[in-house]
C-alpha cells in the first residue's frame, strides 16, 4: 500500500507523497536517515481506520535533492505545515519518527499547525542529540563527499545497522540504503549532518507544555541512538502526555515490531 505517486513543489523542493485509506486524516512524518518507506508495515493496519498521508521529506527518498537545498528542521517544519495545508487536512492525527519529531513539534509550536492526536516515538525533540561521528561529519563533508561508491555504501550501510537492534527483512534493509546511493543521493547524506543544528530544538523545547492536543509518547528501550533516558527526558517536558515503552526494541520500532507498534498506536488513536 506503500507508494509515492503524488508530487508537490514546496518551498525547499519537489516532494513525492502518497496516500491511503479513508476515514479521519493521519499524517506520517519519518526522519533520518530514513524514508516514508519506513512505515510501509504499519500503514495497512492505520489504513483500515485512517486516511493515511505521508511524504519524503525534501532532501530525503525520493523528494528533490540539489546541492543548494537548505532540509535543515526549521525548513522541514516549514515544510510539514506546507503539506498539511496542501491535502487540506483540518486537524490530522499526527505520528513522527527521530527527526520527525522535531519536524512536527515545530510545524505545531511554530506554524500553526492544529493535530488531533499525537504520537511521538524515538524521536529527536530536545537537546543534546547527535554523536561523535555526527559531528565529525558536518566538519569534514567534502572529505565524505570523495569516498569511492563502494567505500560510501558501507559508511550509509553501517549508519544505518547501528540503528536496529533486531533484525529486519533483507528488502527493507535495502530499501533504507537505496536511495543515498546515486550521486545525487550521496550529496544529501553528507549534507544533512552539515546541516544539522540543535538551535531548531532549543528554539522549541521552553514550549513543550503548550501542545495543544492529546499526546502519547513510545521508546524503543534499547535505542541505540536516543537512549530511554531521552525519552524520559522529553515526557518531564511535556506533562500530559503518556509515555510507554517497547521493550527490545531500538530505534526503528515500525520495522522491528510492527506489529507491536501498530497496536499500541491504534490503541491510542
Amino acid at each position: 500500500m506503500w507508494k509515492l505517486d503524488e508530487t508537490f513543489e514546496t518551498s525547499a523542493g519537489a516532494v513525492a507523497a502518497g496516500r491511503f485509506g479513508s476515514g479521519p486524516a493521519l499524517v506520517l512524518a519519518h526522519g533520518w536517515p530514513w524514508s516514508s518507506f519506513s512505515w510501509h508495515r504499519i500503514i495497512p493496519g492505520l489504513a483500515r481506520r485512517y486516511s493515511v498521508h505521508w511524504y519524503d521529506m525534501p532532501g530525503y527518498g525520493q523528494s528533490a535533492k540539489s546541492a543548494a537545498q537548505r532540509t535543515s528542521l526549521d525548513v522541514q517544519g516549514e515544510v510539514f505545515a506546507e503539506m498539511v495545508a496542501h491535502w487540506g487536512l483540518a486537524r490530522p492525527a499526527v505520528i513522527a519518527h527521530d527527526f520527525g519529531g522535531a519536524t512536527t513539534l515545530r510545524a505545531h509550536l511554530l506554524h500553526g499547525c492544529a493535530f488531533e492526536r499525537y504520537v511521538l516515538m524515538n524521536v529527536v525533540a530536545m537537546r543534546p542529540w547527535g554523536s561523535a561521528f555526527f559531528d565529525h561529519v558536518g566538519r569534514h563533508v567534502d572529505a565524505f563527499l570523495g569516498l569511492p561508491p563502494h567505500i560510501h555504501r558501507a559508511v550509509v550501510e553501517a549508519y544505518i545497522r547501528g540503528a536496529i537492534v533486531n533484525d529486519i527483512a533483507p528488502d527493507d534493509f535495502a530499501r533504507l540504503v537505496e536511495p543515498w546511493l546515486s550521486e545525487e543521493g550521496r550529496g544529501s547524506f553528507y549534507r544533512q549532518f552539515a546541516q544539522a543544528d540543535e538551535s531548531y530544538t532549543a528554539e522549541i523545547e521552553p514550549l513543550f507544555g503548550t501542545i495543544q492536543c492529546p499526546v502519547k509518547i513510545v521508546w524503543g528501550e534499547d535505542d541505540p541512538w536516543i537512549p530511554l533516558t531521552r525519552g524520559k527526558a522529553l515526557h518531564a517536558l511535556v506533562p500530559q502526555a503518556t509515555f510507554e515503552t517497547l521493550p527490545g526494541i531500538g530505534h526503528l520500532p515500525q520495522l522491528e515490531a510492527a506489529d507491536l507498534v501498530l497496536e499500541r498506536l491504534s490503541a491510542f488513536l
